[in-house]
């Protein structure tokens, strides 16, 4: 029997894949992650403040960065509402200090390890739903509202610089969402840098009057950062990755 030919059929808005919709922009919607907390999810609201003439960073002097100091993880914790606990497989890891040495010279260095902000990030190439995403100035993100928590975007990682959320949430920050069943990372604290402030680590070691970390714009010549960069050598975790990370390193 001869079956009758398929008509071939338009795209229609009904009919638009999830990740399709994601992308499109779909994604700013609200969520509501604990009770009286109710937050717009990182995406297209997110998205809409980004500057693509701006790319943001961070340059990390690790000879400045005390060994015995965590200043950058506390800030980091207090200022998004995570809470620093004693298992690192199932606490959540904004940001971590790691402590290196050289097996050949013996040196030993101590810094701080957070999301390195790709401009070729492997966490979004992975991301089935489009919850990874980049913002325009180069900010690497997690949408809650469409994050299904199947943790591709950890195995992608080569930092370790996302966490899994498995514990009941409580005392929330309406500006730092998060949701138990996701995953997450550092932001740069993105709710600070689209008002003009700067990351709560680089205002932590600040103060602590060690001065290990500069935060400012890759892509503008005169930025101190960008100066800095120019001025001695730094170099990117896994440069062989060709990630073009955000966050750079001296004296590593």
């Amino acid at each position: 029997m001869k079956l009758p030919a398929l008509k071939t059929m338009a795209k229609v808005p009904d009919q638009i894949n999830r990740r399709d919709f994601l992308k499109s922009g779909g994604a700013a919607v609200t969520l509501t992650l604990a009770p009286g907390i109710t937050v717009m999810a990182f995406g297209g609201e997110a998205s809409a403040a980004a500057n693509p003439a701006t790319r943001w960073g961070l340059l990390i002097d690790v000879n400045k960065c005390a060994k015995d100091c965590d200043a950058c993880v506390t800030g980091c914790s207090v200022e998004n509402g995570w809470k620093m606990g004693g298992n690192p497989e199932t606490d959540a890891q904004w940001i971590r200090k790691v402590d290196l040495t050289n097996k050949q010279t013996g040196r030993e260095v101590s810094m701080p390890m957070m999301c390195q902000h790709c401009e070729e990030p492997p966490c979004v190439d992975v991301c089935p739903t489009g919850a990874s995403f980049k913002r325009a100035d180069g900010i690497v993100l997690v949408d809650k509202h469409t994050c299904i928590g199947c943790r591709y975007c950890m195995m992608a990682c080569p930092f370790k610089a996302r966490s899994f959320i498995h514990e009941d949430l409580e005392d929330q920050k309406s500006y730092a969402p998060r949701g138990k069943g996701t995953v997450e990372s550092c932001t740069l604290c993105v709710h600070r840098v689209d008002e003009g402030g700067i990351p709560a680590c680089v205002e932590a070691c600040d103060a602590t009057g060690h001065g290990a970390m500069m935060f400012g714009d890759l892509k503008d010549p005169t930025s101190d950062i960008a100066i800095a960069l120019a001025s001695y050598a730094s170099v990117g975790l896994r440069d062989d990755l060709r990630l073009n990370t955000g966050v750079r390193y001296s004296n590593l």
